[in-house]
């Protein structure tokens, strides 16, 4: 990741943790709003999540959460409405951020923090 996009990224961190937004739809929206996790869902069976790479590169990530989906994320929301994501999400082509989502809040892996 580039330094300058680094540093947006800590910038962000202030602005608080990402909330979940719903969406009744097998596909995502084509507008994602930033530190929101965008949760696509149909008839209660979660499709895909989605968001605005944090590193501040504006790319558009899309993570499966269906079981039979390679690879895919399982999604966590505690009582608070802060979403947890496992495994961790790791770009391997632009910015390549490596990131965990705990709890609404973004934890940059080492490799990702070391490539800047």
């Amino acid at each position: 990741m580039k330094i300058w996009n680094k540093f947006v990224a800590w910038l962000w961190t202030f602005r608080g943790g990402y909330a979940v937004r719903y969406v009744e739809s097998d596909e995502l929206p084509s507008n994602l709003a930033r530190q929101t996790l965008t949760v696509a869902r149909e008839d209660g069976e979660l499709w895909v999540a989605g968001m605005i790479c944090p590193c501040g590169c504006k790319a558009k990530l899309e993570l499966m959460l269906l079981e039979e989906a390679k690879p895919r994320w399982d999604l966590r929301v505690d009582q608070k409405g802060r979403p947890t994501l496992s495994p961790s999400v790791w770009r391997n082509q632009g910015c390549k951020a490596h990131f965990w989502l705990r709890n609404g809040k973004i934890f940059w892996c080492r490799e990702s923090v070391a490539s800047a």
